[in-house]
């Protein structure tokens, strides 16, 4: 069979999003165009000078559009593009990281760095999903190879292949193969009759998790809060958000109604993950707001997905909710998913010092409705 068109296995993504958070080398290719990728955040002048000499190419950074914008790379532009940037000939994998890490202090450098906008199916957006997917940093080293080429080296150097398709598709596959696998009475300090279901998709990926509380049934409307996982607030109890007030609230909230749902998502920090949000506050801290600190990171202001949370209310016999928020995104997110929202109920708890700013910007900059 012809290499540019092999069929590869479905969950080859999983073992590329772990080797590239290892620092390791992927394959990324379309039948027609390859790369070999690694991750900027991860990349050391070994791993570079391996990845040129198995190419004999330049390293382009791909990146977000955003991220490009804070670079000051390119006009302050609307829209989710991906950009290739072209570094100097002699660039250092400190230099690649230093383009992709805002909380790095970045050495000046008079050389300039092209800027080339790329389509939304390309390689370099399929990189960066892939990044994404690994709760990485949204900028991938990137070295261009034929895909026969790079097929016979990957096989020969042990580097995993992944397609571009299977990437696009990851988060849509996640969340149509989630499937129950546990189930446990767990009291709760305000909501005693409660019961906890994880939901695993069938390539072992990331659990999500179902708070059943009390005895709720459908076909009625379901009391109902889509809650992202947030270890800071949630667990520790941090002052600089309000997620810990809006969970236990909720569960509270919930009980006293008589039954409904908390749909436990693990997306940290609007879908960026723990350590990405930790960078963001590390920003947040020289003085930008919660919006700006996401997007100088490369990131949209909310990465979040809301396909497994309808994907979880459904196989629970839930397709009528009353729900739980303040984001009237949220609200269109899940209606985009065929959950149809009977009322939007108000979850509002009182601001502290450390958060007031964060709770202004949701509602300027995010809609939040307080």
């Amino acid at each position: 069979m012809d290499q540019t068109q092999r069929v590869l296995p479905p969950h080859e993504v999983n073992r590329a999003i772990a080797d590239l958070r290892r620092g390791d080398i992927v394959l990324l290719s379309d039948g027609t165009d390859a790369a070999l990728i690694q991750a900027a955040e991860a990349i050391d002048d070994d791993g570079l000078a391996r990845a040129i000499t198995l190419t004999r190419a330049r390293p382009v950074l791909a990146t977000t559009l955003r991220r490009a914008i804070a670079l000051d790379l390119t006009p302050d532009e609307e829209g989710r593009s991906a950009v290739e940037l072209l570094p100097p000939a002699d660039a250092s994998a400190g230099f690649l990281r230093e383009l992709a890490d805002p909380t790095v202090v970045r050495q000046v450098s008079d050389q300039p760095i092209g800027v080339t906008r790329v389509g939304p199916k390309s390689l370099a957006a399929a990189a960066i999903e892939l990044a994404k997917l690994a709760r990485l940093l949204p900028a991938i080293a990137y070295f261009p190879i034929g895909p026969r080429e790079g097929a016979l080296i990957a096989r020969r150097e042990g580097i995993i292949e992944v397609g571009l398709e299977q990437v696009f598709a990851h988060r849509t596959v996640l969340a149509r193969t989630l499937r129950q696998v546990a189930e446990a009475s767990v009291p709760l300090a305000d909501a005693e009759h409660t019961r906890i279901l994880a939901f695993r998709p069938d390539d072992g990926g990331t659990d999500h998790l179902a708070i059943l509380i009390g005895d709720p049934k459908g076909p009625e409307p379901v009391l109902a809060r889509i809650h992202s996982e947030c270890f800071t607030g949630d667990l520790l109890g941090s002052l600089r958000c309000d997620c810990g007030d809006q969970l236990r609230g909720a569960i509270k909230a919930i009980a006293e109604a008589g039954s409904g749902i908390v749909i436990y998502l693990a997306q940290e920090g609007r879908g960026i993950g723990l350590v990405n949000k930790l960078r963001a506050y590390k920003l947040q801290d020289t003085g930008f707001d919660t919006v700006d600190a996401n997007l100088q990171l490369g990131f949209d202001a909310d990465e979040r997905v809301y396909q497994p949370a309808a994907e979880i209310l459904r196989q629970l016999g839930f397709d009528k909710v009353r729900l739980m928020t303040n984001n009237p995104e949220k609200v269109a997110a899940l209606a985009q998913h065929d959950i149809e929202i009977v009322e939007r109920v108000p979850s509002i708890f009182p601001s502290n010092n450390h958060n007031r700013n964060y709770l202004a910007t949701k509602a300027k900059r995010s809609g939040h409705l307080f």
